[in-house]
């Protein structure tokens, strides 16, 4: 039998790919959705219990796939409901996604809205000053079966089907760029997880190339883009990606984008007091914003452990929300959900303690 690591993880492949590794190997094309039916649809992670495949191909299968189950370390529940889980992956790394619940003054108190905030990278190397997962830099890429992973092990976890995907856990997901679109293509289709297109958002720090062929992806997911900083004297204080792609060439890419999608996207703006939280800061956003018919999200600092900044006081908030409203932009203003366990927007981490007592 192959070694662990030499096998491939059933969760990283998609149909087509399942089925092109099925013919080289002389087997029938058709056994791929078979697999795949009882790895997404019944969810089982051992091919022993695929009873309608023969057992040969099973063990075939074994000798060839590997199911990499993500081992829960540690769980944590916040006040609102909210629930963020630490993840030890093959090689011992650390990663933590957040199940987020639906808020009731939105979708009201029957709703099961279950959003689940994924991580796509163990660290990340962008380095915006104000985010608590590139403090202790990047290690790897998560492979698209680690990707899948996190929704798979934690619908498992939590009892609870997982309705929309927002990729704006750790990691910059466009710098994974191969990895995301292979583990999209799972999360979304038919034969894999389901969940739609128009229910996965895809965060990005401003990698602008890498918009514009995301714009090119049949598949229509929705665009966040970090935005924190309208001027460029500003952004490129908080962060370090606006010297490489300036707000010119991040604003062109996002029109691109709009363009080819016909959809709205969303400017994530944390709001971070006398950084850039000024009048004259809310005034270059509406600019921005109106430039691509965007939607802005504000969001008050979440303190990181280590970090100076601070958020606005709620009248200065109030403020800077009043100058996007008289300009008719579509704004809103999000309250943090998961602060007290270090779960909120920008509070994910990179993690490397050898050894977490689990708990939950």
């Amino acid at each position: 039998m192959k070694a662990e690591a030499a096998r491939e993880s059933i969760h990283a492949l998609t149909l087509p790919r399942l089925r092109e590794l099925l013919a080289e190997a002389g087997h029938p094309a058709y056994r791929g959705a078979q697999v795949l039916e009882w790895v997404y649809e019944k969810r089982v992670d051992d091919f022993e219990v695929m009873t309608n495949l023969p057992a040969g191909f099973r063990l075939w299968l074994n000798e060839r796939f590997v199911f990499h189950v993500l081992e829960p370390v540690r769980v944590q529940g916040a006040e609102d409901t909210t629930r963020k889980y630490l993840f030890r992956l093959g090689d011992g790394a650390l990663v933590e996604s957040v199940l987020i619940p639906a808020s009731p003054a939105l979708y009201g108190e029957a709703s099961d809205r279950r959003t689940l905030c994924v991580s796509t990278q163990v660290g990340c190397a962008y380095g915006c000053k104000f985010c608590a997962s590139g403090l202790d830099g990047w290690s790897r890429n998560l492979t698209a079966g680690e990707i899948v992973g996190q929704i798979l092990r934690i619908e498992k976890l939590s009892g609870e089907r997982v309705s929309n995907l927002v990729f704006m856990g750790m990691g910059e997901p466009l710098s994974n760029f191969k990895n995301l679109l292979i583990a999209l293509e799972i999360l979304n289709a038919p034969w894999g997880v389901g969940i739609g297109a128009r229910r996965i958002t895809i965060s990005t720090s401003g990698l602008a190339p890498q918009i514009r062929e995301l714009a090119e992806q049949p598949m229509q997911v929705r665009l966040a883009v970090s935005l924190h900083g309208a001027r460029d004297e500003v952004r490129q204080t908080i962060m370090p990606v606006n010297r490489k792609y300036p707000l010119a060439e991040l604003l062109a890419a996002c029109e691109y984008y709009v363009g080819i999608k016909k959809q709205r996207i969303t400017f994530e703006y944390i709001l971070i007091r006398d950084v850039n939280d000024s009048i004259e800061d809310a005034e270059a956003l509406v600019l921005a914003a109106q430039r691509v018919d965007a939607k802005v999200n504000c969001i008050p600092y979440n303190v990181v452990e280590g970090l100076d900044w601070i958020r606005p006081e709620e009248e200065r908030q109030d403020a800077f929300m009043a100058v996007l409203k008289r300009a008719k932009v579509n704004a809103t203003i999000r309250r943090e959900k998961g602060h007290d366990i270090a779960a909120a927007c920008g509070q994910l981490r990179r993690q490397t303690l050898p050894e977490v007592a689990a708990s939950s």
